[in-house]
């Protein structure tokens, strides 16, 4: 097993680029790419079978991480961050994220796979079929502790078990049950992602640290030689994402991308 091979380091070098440019051109989490990567990757590099899913979960949302807090870091500027209902949305995120990370730790690989790719299928659709959906009014003041900790828990729990940052469901929970205005449901939800995902890196070093084997350079489930390699990629290419996206046509974009991901989905589940 040798994950410091020239060809191994281009590659990992060449998904961070690839990555955090997609996220910060269409806006989707770097998860949803880095985990079908690192699912391919992760055996040329010669991780062991039963390590290379949960590793693929864990090293993804390491990555997300710093990129969360910079985006969260953003949204404060802008006051788009409302630190009291975040408090809330953390409570229910920490506790939704042992519980993601301990229910993947607990399942197979391929299990793991099978879901990954049933859940790239779904948000494809979604993404190639979206709609401006109706939403109700907002309201500021509306927002009770109990919900917040509702989508806390969801968004912690999903990001967890699936390995990204969480976002595209968190998102959407805060506007249809908490009612927030669309700015402020995007930067609680890169705050909850901080939260979630520190969350969900201790699960997986935790859960990973109980298993007789593990891969070098790793902590747990989390390879942190991936992580310190590929995270200023994802953070500096996502700004260059960013700007590009105001170049060149959205939906098209987006269409190509769920096709994509709909592709990847089907081979992972398919086990092709």
């Amino acid at each position: 097993m040798d994950i410091l091979t020239p060809q191994i380091v281009f590659l990992i070098l060449l998904f961070g680029t690839v990555a955090g440019f997609l996220a910060g051109l269409l806006g989707i989490g770097g998860g949803v790419v880095l985990v079908p990567l690192f699912l391919w990757l992760f055996p040329l590099a010669g991780f062991l079978p039963e390590l290379v899913v949960h590793t693929a979960f864990g090293t993804s949302l390491a990555i997300i991480l710093p990129t969360a807090v910079s985006s969260t870091l953003g949204h404060r500027k802008r006051r788009n961050v409302d630190w009291s209902m975040v408090l809330f949305l953390a409570l229910g995120g920490v506790f939704g994220a042992f519980f993601g990370s301990s229910l993947a730790a607990v399942m197979s690989g391929q299990i793991l796979k099978i879901c990954f790719g049933l859940m790239l299928i779904v948000i494809s659709s979604r993404l190639f079929f979206y709609k401006q959906p109706y939403l109700p009014p907002e309201c500021y003041d509306c927002a009770r502790p109990w919900p917040l900790v509702f989508v806390g828990f969801t968004g912690g729990a999903f990001s967890a078990f699936f390995g990204i940052g969480g976002g595209i469901i968190t998102v959407p929970l805060l506007l249809i049950f908490v009612h927030l205005p669309m700015r402020l449901a995007v930067g609680n939800s890169s705050a909850l992602i901080v939260v979630s995902s520190l969350a969900a890196v201790v699960g997986y070093i935790w859960h990973g640290l109980q298993q007789p084997v593990s891969v070098p350079f790793s902590v747990g489930y989390v390879n942190f030689l991936v992580v310190f390699l590929v995270a200023p990629l994802t953070m500096a290419c996502a700004r260059l994402g960013v700007k590009f996206a105001g170049k060149t046509s959205q939906t098209r974009l987006i269409r190509i991308f769920a096709i994509v991901l709909a592709i990847i989905g089907l081979k992972i589940v398919l086990g092709l």
